[in-house]
Parts: C-alpha cells; structure tokens; sequence
C-alpha cells in the first residue's frame, strides 16, 4: 500500500485501479442491458468524473451521446454545501433518456439540484451513475441506479477526484491518512 503526499496532507492507497475498472465494467454492462435501443445522453459532472466517464464510456457498447456540465461545492476536504452551476447544459433533453455520471455521491445534494434542473427540461427519465457511493452520508433519499463501489465516509482522491485541485491524475485512489 504506497503512501503519498499532496501539498499538507498524506493520502494511502485504498482501491488500485484494476479494481475500479472491475466495478466500471460492472456497471457499463448493466447500464448496456438496462438502455439498449435507449440512445441515452450521458451528462458527466466535471472536474471529477472525467476520468470515469472516458473509461465507462469507452466500455459501453450501445448507441448514445455525452456532454458535459460543471457544478462545484467544494473546497479543500469539505463541501461548501453551495452548488454553483458553472457551465449548463446545452443540448435539448426532452424526451431523452439521461444518465447523470458523477464521480463521488455523499450528500446527494448535488444530485438533488441536477435532478430539479434537469427534471425541467421534459426528459423521458433519468438515472443517476456514480464511481462511488458514500451511503452513510447520505442526507435525503436518492436512488443511484449504478454505482460502481460504495465506500465508507473517509475523503479521498485519486482517479479524477481531487484536494485543492491536485492528484485527479492518480490512477487509484487514495484515502486520507488522519494524523
């Protein structure tokens, strides 16, 4: 288990990439069954889930389409609890199935307000897709259709999640090491 450092804080390896790519192609193969003849529209959440949209979108084999749109709440190890919409979305979702890909769920408070945006926008449905899933944080009800691994409440970076902006590129991911 490798230890490293990033600015202040010290960070130890927690899931190595094979196994995040184990629970990615879990879940693509799922969301393959579950939306095939769907042409679904992805809709990945930036910074974080860039990293897990390529590699999900890479293992997925039915017609769709991905954009993007940025949200932000955090700063340092914690979350603001305001959600800034930074870049909307442009594409018509009327009628379309979508799949939202974020890379970490905890409050689901993100989630909430994607779902009130988005649900004003006529879509046919929308399912919500996770790298991970912090269940012990959860601060209202919310139903994650896929979710790639579940983790306990620590903070992490590693595989597009990040501290103060730094280690997204890390190709596992990384728990703090509380000192």
């Amino acid at each position: 288990m490798a230890i490293i450092q990033i600015k202040d804080k010290k960070f130890r390896t927690s899931i190595p990439e094979a196994e995040i790519l184990r629970s990615i192609k879990a879940v693509a193969e799922q969301i393959n069954k579950d939306m095939a003849g769907k042409n679904p529209l992805f809709l990945a959440v930036l910074n974080g889930s860039f990293i897990f949209a390529a590699d999900l979108m890479r293992m997925i084999t039915i017609p769709c389409e991905i954009s993007f749109v940025k949200l932000a709440s955090y700063q340092g190890t914690t979350s603001t609890g305001t959600i800034k919409e930074v870049i909307g979305i442009n594409e018509d979702i009327s009628g379309r199935t979508v799949i939202i890909l974020e890379d970490i769920v905890e409050s689901g408070l993100t989630m909430k307000r994607m779902l009130e945006t988005l649900g004003t926008r006529g879509p046919k449905s929308i399912h919500m897709c996770t790298l991970l899933l912090k269940p012990d944080r959860l601060q209202l009800p919310l139903h994650v259709d896929y979710a790639a691994l579940r983790i306990p409440n620590d903070f992490i970076l590693g595989y597009g999640l990040d501290y103060d902006q730094q280690g997204r590129n890390l190709r596992d991911i990384y728990t703090l090491i509380e000192e």
